[in-house]
């Protein structure tokens, strides 16, 4: 496996981190019901000033952002 090959796979990994991190801080934990998730995702969304649409937008972004990051970093350690 090349580096390149390497760096998609530690972001990929990044990503599905980002997704476990931000369900589990929207409060989308299992026995939860519509209300929770909704009250998750507003206490999410009003961090950056907004509502449950906003919190929605963020929970959805994170594990891309984190992705990125993740094999820029990788990129960047290992050349």
């Amino acid at each position: 496996m090349d580096k390149d090959d390497q760096a998609k796979v530690a972001g990929a990994v990044g990503g599905a981190a980002g997704a476990v991190g931000t369900v589990a801080a929207a409060g989308s934990v299992g026995g939860l019901g519509a209300a929770g998730i909704t009250s998750g995702l507003a206490a999410v969304g009003s961090v950056v000033g907004g509502g449950m649409a906003a919190g929605l937008v963020v929970t959805a972004a994170a594990p891309l952002v984190i992705g990125a990051a993740t094999y820029g970093l990788f990129k960047w350690l290992k050349d």
